[in-house]
């Protein structure tokens, strides 16, 4: 399994100190209830799942002076019979507690989000599609980094990160600088040569005119999934003529788990769909203190 962890930089540990910050703003009753004894809490999962957010959920309890053991690798698929025991977190009963609910609710989530990537990669997997499939920018505030992780987990593309990662011009955009070339040629005048240029169209027309501009990729935005194919086709067809083979065609727009079968072919470099990160299950894990010590 490809450790994912190693690409992450030190300020994920500090969105974890706010996230703690957030859950407990002044006073921790319940940790004043239990007090400083050694414990040894279980994680369970007991739901389908594919682990992932393991350095998060590590980092919760190490900012608490509490160590995690795992029984399973972050990756893997789980399918439970009623419960399954992955790990377990030692320490002074009120940091356990003082860390759990975060924890848990980092690991649900992003588990969620790797599951629904895993079934989608296995689909395209199953049916031979070689383009790419991506999540996009359509993530939870504060919560993108754990989300779009949980993305590479369950196999798919992250899409970009943010608006500083890649040029993508919408259709405010072109209507606020009059037209796709205008909008094409002020983009590429300050992002220079390091970042690709994407340009959404609703049309081929649209398609061609962002081409001709130097667009890096054309989003084709909306478009059925037949009418998705035709397009996609006559535009590569069109452009192989004249000699420009550089350019991708992405398409987006109403994708998802349930529909994108219909939308892979040879011509579509691209797939995005916001389904991967919005409406997910959670994966429900609980983390029980061991009564058995």
């Amino acid at each position: 399994m490809t450790a994912y962890s190693h690409l992450l930089a030190t300020n994920y540990k500090t969105l974890i100190s706010q996230y703690l910050a957030e859950d407990v703003p002044s006073f921790d009753y319940g940790g004043f209830v239990v007090g400083e004894e050694e414990q040894t809490a279980i994680l369970y999962c007991k739901a389908e799942g594919v682990v992932a957010g393991v350095p998060f959920f590590d980092e919760v309890f190490k900012q608490l002076d509490c160590r995690v053991q795992w029984y399973c690798n972050e990756g893997d698929y789980i399918k439970p019979k009623g419960k399954q025991e992955i790990a377990r977190v030692y320490g002074p009963a009120r940091k356990i507690l003082l860390g759990e609910r975060t924890a848990l609710n980092i690991i649900s989530r992003c588990s969620g989000i790797a599951l629904r990537a895993r079934k989608i990669y296995e689909l395209k997997k199953a049916k031979g599609f070689h383009g790419v499939i991506a999540a996009t920018r359509k993530t939870t505030p504060g919560f993108r980094l754990i989300e779009k992780y949980g993305v590479l987990v369950g196999g798919l593309d992250t899409h970009r990160m943010d608006l500083s990662s890649m040029v993508m011009l919408k259709d405010n955009h072109i209507w606020s600088s009059g037209s796709i070339t205008r909008a094409v040629q002020n983009a590429r005048s300050v992002c220079g040569f390091a970042l690709k240029i994407e340009v959404e169209c609703q049309s081929e027309e649209e398609a061609d005119e962002a081409i001709a501009a130097g667009a890096d990729i054309v989003m084709l935005d909306n478009f059925s999934s037949e009418g998705l194919k035709e397009a996609a086709k006559s535009i590569k067809t069109r452009w192989a003529a004249k000699g420009n083979t550089q350019f991708l065609i992405e398409s987006s727009g109403g994708i998802t788990f349930e529909t994108c079968e219909a939308y892979f072919c040879d011509d579509i470099d691209i797939l995005s769909m916001s389904t991967v990160t919005q409406g997910v299950p959670h994966v429900d894990f609980s983390l029980k203190i061991n009564k058995s010590q």
